[in-house]
């Protein structure tokens, strides 16, 4: 199903170069206007507008400077979402600098990992991270020469600001190129190690430029980590290109309440905010009785808007208030996303924009947008990159490639994965996907994941994990070769569904006869608990 929308984007956004060119034109556009609020540890609500933010950023940077870190210095940031991470991830980057961007939930193990792998000159970290900082010490094989804990901060800015203040310029006049490494970014990997993916200015700013073309909004919620590429375009760059103020929530936990407080107009996220703010919806409607009203509601809001008559707002004016009112978009990525739920919040007058990138391409590829979207699909490519599909089978579908000012030079220190990566100037994503004739992207799975069986046959496990993941009462499932068998494991909603052991034999069974006899299912195992994740919320894939 294909939908037409009033175009939200703004073509008037220039190209940008680099990331000091986003934030300090972010910063003379901005000036007194509000930027940020956030709670700090006390819990006090602090605002800050843009010039607030950018004296923080240079008092920061100055300091760094003073301390050597200045031009291409690497310095790692890592803890949980807060102002001061933000603070250290600007300066590094308008500085000059190469941040290297750190997953909190990671063991400690693999941070020290990629700290040794990527030889990091200084380590910026929150309270949580003290006792691990002292332990990197002791390690001869960490060559980190600064710690900086963000409990400092006010003690490092006054330096910095004081020295400013004095004169002393050397942040503010640091020169920093497009072809400039700006990040080490490593990959989440749901099946292999994580490779350092080398992003520069260009390929970020490009990336960040492009996507805020096509999708433009008022103020927003952020709660995705900060250190994942999908909350720099989001959140971190689009804040100082579309000149608007955004609240940090404090946990996936806070989200529903800051929704209310906050009212956003639109916030991105991973599909399991969407699946879990709109099964909400339909529980709260059936513990209420009024599961049969908004079933009704949705039946005369389809028929009005056929009729070009959209009262999607007014009908669902509980829904919206619940919402705070303002909600009318989410962009959504990261992972696969059922289609019935980008239906069901559209039937309730807010839309879900579903896109598809990679950390190698700074990460946005494809999204669909307000004047062009279907349902299903991952959308069209931004202005900076063009897709491919290499080698199509009989149905177009072949890996994915891509080509563009967004696409990274290559893997830190490894440069047999960077050969691997490409096929000339084209990036090969590993995704399986087909193109339709109206440009549109439809993600099919990964590459490495795919089954090959004994008769030739190749089966993608997402294909079948997405037809599989619409019986009501399947919460998860993963898909998978075990002895030239196709296993599906599910984890079930038992409490909604007490008979869901009994029936899903039997569904399995109706699956099958619809499906071609090499697809089919031949071995179920039903979980006790949810599937392990990875710290962006993917099942990972280690059951073959």
């Amino acid at each position: 199903m294909k939908k037409q929308h009033k175009n939200l984007g703004n073509k008037n956004i220039p190209d940008y170069n680099t990331i000091k060119e986003i934030v300090v034109t972010g910063t003379e556009r901005g000036g007194d206007k509000k930027q940020f609020v956030f709670l700090d540890k006390k819990r006090n609500e602090c605002i800050r507008t843009y010039n607030q933010t950018w004296r923080e950023i240079s008092s920061f940077g100055t300091f760094l400077a003073l301390k050597g870190l200045d031009r291409q210095k690497k310095i790692a940031v890592v803890g949980e979402n807060c102002f001061e991470w933000m603070i250290a991830y600007y300066a590094t980057l308008c500085g000059g600098n190469v941040s290297v961007p750190m997953d909190a939930k990671l063991p400690f193990e693999d941070l020290e990992d990629q700290l040794i792998r990527c030889d990091c000159d200084a380590f910026v970290y929150t309270d949580y991270f003290i006792d691990f900082a002292e332990e990197l010490k002791k390690n001869p094989k960490i060559k980190i020469q600064h710690y900086f804990c963000m409990d400092n901060f006010p003690e490092y800015l006054a330096e910095g600001g004081e020295a400013m203040d004095n004169g002393n310029r050397d942040f503010l006049d640091a020169e920093v190129n497009p072809d400039d490494l700006a990040c080490i970014a490593y990959t989440s990997g749901t099946t292999s190690k994580s490779k350092g993916v080398m992003l520069t200015h260009k390929n970020i700013a490009s990336d960040a430029s492009s996507a805020c073309r096509v999708l433009s909004g008022k103020h927003a919620i952020g709660f995705m980590p900060l250190n994942h590429t999908y909350a720099w375009v989001s959140a971190l760059f689009s804040s100082y290109i579309l000149i608007d103020w955004g609240y940090m929530c404090e946990s996936i936990r806070t989200i529903p309440n800051d929704i209310k407080k906050y009212k956003p107009y639109n916030f991105s996220g991973v599909p399991l905010v969407v699946e879990i703010i709109y099964d909400k919806i339909w529980k709260t409607a059936k513990k209420t009785g009024r599961e049969k009203v908004l079933k009704k509601g949705i039946k005369i809001s389809n028929f009005l808007m056929k009729l070009g008559i959209d009262k999607r707002r007014e009908i669902f004016k509980t829904i919206h208030e619940s919402l705070g009112g303002n909600l009318s978009m989410i962009i959504c990525g990261g992972a696969w996303l059922d289609p019935k739920y980008e239906k069901g919040m559209h039937d309730f007058g807010i839309d879900i924009f579903n896109g598809y990138g990679l950390t190698e391409c700074s990460p946005s590829i494809t999204c669909n947008r307000p004047d062009k979207f279907k349902f299903g699909s991952v959308g069209t490519p931004l202005d900076c990159c063009e897709i491919k599909i290499h080698n199509p089978d009989e149905e177009g579908v072949g890996e994915i490639y891509v080509k563009g000012t967004n696409v990274m030079i290559g893997y830190y220190g490894d440069p047999e994965a960077t050969a691997e990566a490409f096929d000339g100037e084209w990036f090969k994503t590993g995704d399986h996907g087909r193109i339709d004739e109206d440009g549109f992207l439809f993600i099919v799975g990964r590459k490495k994941n795919l089954i090959c069986l004994s008769n030739g046959k190749n089966v993608s496990p997402e294909e079948l994990e997405d037809k599989l993941s619409r019986i009501d009462y399947v919460k998860e499932v993963l898909v998978y070769d075990e002895d030239q068998k196709i296993v599906a494991e599910f984890f079930l909603n038992e409490i909604d569904y007490p008979d869901a052991r009994e029936r899903i034999k039997s569904d399995v069974n109706d699956f099958n006869r619809k499906m071609p006899f090499f697809k089919n299912i031949n071995k179920i195992v039903v979980r006790d608990e949810e599937f392990p994740k990875t710290t962006t919320l993917k099942i990972v894939r280690k059951y073959k």
